[in-house]
């Protein structure tokens, strides 16, 4: 227990001695009180992040999370495939293939072979399908950023519950350290004075009566 928990216990609980008894439950509701104080004492309110990164210390439960495999049970049809048409459409692979069905389209119509001129010289339609592969691609790659920006949220949120819980174990472990080497000092002190009685009740008897 350290020196803050034991000052929120002794808060609530002012009729509890010094050897008293305390089960796990307890000390964790008490640490996560502490820790609350701690947290409200230097930001102010704290947000839902906060309280679920003091949930997870109180019930000693991990706290980081699978960010990919969450986000892509949460995708629905319609998200899985703007991510698809996004990726496609941001490839070297769309790059060439696009480029090599423009000059198959204006082979095929300046030449006529094969099928016939079905889109002659300025090819009308060809800027027709172009244009509304443009305007369809457009809010496809935006529907896509957006889901990234989300993604990316919440990997930070993720981070950030991870780091603060890290932060707080360590803040832990310090004041751990220091309660021992309050007590051990405290022993060495006690230690010191009887040894100081010792060797006075030693001088004292050596002395002629």
């Amino acid at each position: 227990m350290t020196l803050g928990t034991r000052s929120a216990l002794a808060a609530e609980l002012p009729e509890l001695g010094p050897d008293a008894l305390i089960c796990r439950g307890d000390l964790a509701r008490f640490r996560r009180r502490h820790l609350e104080q701690l947290l409200e004492s230097e930001r102010g309110a704290l947000s839902r992040l906060d309280h679920e990164v003091l949930d997870s210390l109180q019930a000693g439960a991990p706290v980081s999370e699978e960010t990919e495999a969450i986000w892509a049970e949460e995708r629905s049809f319609g998200e899985a495939a703007a991510d698809t048409v996004a990726r496609f459409g941001g490839s070297w692979t769309f790059i060439f293939s696009f480029t090599m069905v423009l000059l198959i389209w204006m082979a095929i119509n300046v030449t006529g072979a094969l099928i016939g001129t079905f889109d002659p010289y300025p090819f009308i339609l060809l800027n027709l399908v172009l244009s509304s592969v443009a305007a369809l691609q457009a809010p496809v790659i935006m529907m896509s950023q957006r889901r990234q920006e989300a993604k990316d949220r919440l990997r930070a949120e993720s981070d950030y519950k991870v780091n603060l819980k890290a932060e707080l174990e360590i803040r832990h472990l310090h004041d751990k350290i220091d309660l021992h080497l309050t007590r051990q000092w405290e022993r060495l002190a006690a230690i010191q004075r009887l040894q100081i009685e010792l060797l006075e009740d030693s001088v004292r008897d050596d002395r002629p009566g």
